[in-house]
Parts: structure tokens; C-alpha cells; sequence
């Protein structure tokens, strides 16, 4: 068993006197990528905030010791800078970025250096998102969360960037936590998956352990097909 990234024990949320997660256990190992899974209103962006302190939890949380963590928050997307006069590497200095850093973190998404001069609220979806990407890894983190990076792109482009992701994971040897609905992402990208369930119960384990008949069709309703492979 490899050195922590991240231990949760005992982990409970309760918001507005409704208990949103309780009990949760957790052990995230360094160079993981563990993707979050869940229906609407099972809690994962909820777990997400409390694991980076930023909402009230009762528990445990241990972060390994010095660990640097970069964080893409759910939803966002270039409408939020389009009518701000700023340019991708403008947007990299918000975060005290310099040139140098940002060229590497552009090329590391599989942008071109010059994308830096673009104007950032005018980039494309796909464009815009992997520009996010390069932005949550610039200073180099250890560890990534993020939460449903690609819900403003295509199926395509949402490939592209956890292929990206997948890379720049075992390049820069990262830890990743990942809340996705996608279960392309899951088995082509995850080493482990964590289910939330709105009816309490929970699974963590390897996807093709977790991922059960039952847990899928709680996800995705009874119309969805499942078939084994030898």
C-alpha cells in the first residue's frame, strides 16, 4: 500500500438539518485517479466542498502533510469572462502565473503557446475547458479535484480533456478526484470509484467491482443495457 494522498474517516454533512453524508470512510492512495458517482442530489459536490474545507463537516479530513491541491469548481465555463477584457495568459496571472508556466500548462492540454495572447472569453468550449485544465494544473499540484470538468462540452471534447487529464496524471504524477456521470471516464480512465446514493448506501472500490446492474440502473435508470465480457 503506497503512501496516502488523502484519508476520510467518519465523514457526516448535514445542511439545513438534513444529513446530506454520513459515516463516509475514504482512503485515497498518491497517483490515484478516483471518480466520484452518483444521482443528482446524492451529495457529491457537497463531499467535494467539505474534503477541501470549504463547508462546515463532522469528521475527519487528513490531507497528506504539505500536499498542493489545484481545484476546478462545477459550471464553470467562458460566458463567465466574455465580457471581461482579459486574455488567457492575463487570466493565468490572476493566479500570480508567469509566461513560462503558462506556455508549459497550455502545451500540456494540447494548446499552443500563442493561446495565451487569445482573449479568454472567446475561446471555444472545448478550448475554454482545456484552458480551465492547464489553469488548475499551473504551479504544480499534487493533487487534482475536479468537479464535472466537461459538463459544457461535447462527447468528444470531454474524451479529449480526460485524455489529457489521464496524461498529465501519470506525467506529472498526480492524485485526482474526478466527479463525472460518465462512465467512458470510469473504466477508460479511473484506477477507482467512489458511488453516492441518495438512499444512503455507498460503494468504493475498482469500477468493474462497484459498477453493479443495480448501481448503474439507480444512475441511469432501468433502460440501460449491461453486459458482461469474458
Amino acid at each position: 500500500m503506497g503512501e496516502a494522498a488523502l484519508e476520510v474517516r467518519n465523514l457526516s454533512v448535514t445542511l439545513n438539518g438534513t444529513a446530506v453524508l454520513s459515516g463516509l470512510n475514504l482512503r485515497v492512495e498518491e497517483g490515484e485517479f478516483l471518480t466520484i458517482m452518483g444521482p443528482n442530489g446524492a451529495g457529491k459536490t457537497v463531499l467535494v466542498r467539505a474534503l477541501l474545507g470549504l463547508m462546515p463537516y463532522e469528521g475527519e479530513v487528513r490531507w497528506r502533510p504539505g500536499i498542493k491541491i489545484g481545484y476546478l469548481p462545477q459550471g464553470l465555463n467562458q460566458m463567465f469572462v466574455r465580457d471581461v477584457p482579459v486574455t488567457v495568459g492575463e487570466f493565468f496571472g490572476l493566479r500570480r502565473v508567469g509566461a513560462a508556466e503558462t506556455a508549459r500548462c497550455l502545451e500540456l492540454v494540447g494548446l499552443p503557446r500563442a493561446m495565451a495572447q487569445k482573449p479568454a472569453g472567446y475561446l471555444s468550449g472545448g478550448e475554454f475547458q482545456r484552458m480551465l485544465v492547464a489553469w488548475v494544473l499551473a504551479g504544480r499540484p499534487q493533487a487534482v479535484v475536479l468537479d464535472e470538468p466537461t459538463t459544457a462540452v461535447d462527447v468528444a471534447g470531454g474524451e479529449t480533456i480526460y485524455s489529457i487529464l489521464g496524461k498529465a496524471g501519470r506525467e506529472e504524477k498526480l492524485t485526482i478526484l474526478n466527479v463525472t456521470h460518465d462512465l467512458n471516464v470510469v473504466f477508460a480512465h479511473s484506477t477507482h470509484v467512489l458511488y453516492l446514493s441518495r438512499v444512503g448506501h455507498r460503494c468504493f472500490g475498482v469500477p468493474r467491482e462497484v459498477l453493479t446492474p443495480e448501481v448503474l440502473n439507480e444512475l441511469y435508470g432501468a433502460q440501460l443495457k449491461f453486459y458482461t465480457h469474458p
